[in-house]
């Protein structure tokens, strides 16, 4: 066997790795992000829900003012009623 040869073959691939390599860095790829219209939607009403208050106080108000005028009275039998429904359901 001719060493030359084997010289000549090892240059041919040592040739062909580094074209390898550069042609990889040249067309380098980059990311891309789609967001579908579901998505979209999901991130609208967690946008919405997060700008809406945590108290609603067209609802609140006016429990709040009676409370303070000691005039709120809450029926012990209604309450009890109440509770016993949550019961129910928690079950």
């Amino acid at each position: 066997m001719r060493i030359e040869a084997y010289n000549q073959v090892q240059q041919l691939y040592q040739a062909k790795r580094t074209g390898k390599t550069q042609k990889s860095a040249a067309s380098a790829r980059t990311d891309r992000l789609q967001i579908s219209s579901l998505g979209k939607d999901i991130q609208t009403a967690k946008a919405a829900v997060a700008a809406a208050p945590d108290i609603r106080e067209e609802l609140t108000a006016p429990i709040k003012a009676r409370i303070q005028d000691g005039t709120y009275e809450v029926s012990n039998q209604s309450f009890a009623e109440k509770l016993m429904m949550k019961y129910e359901e928690m079950r």
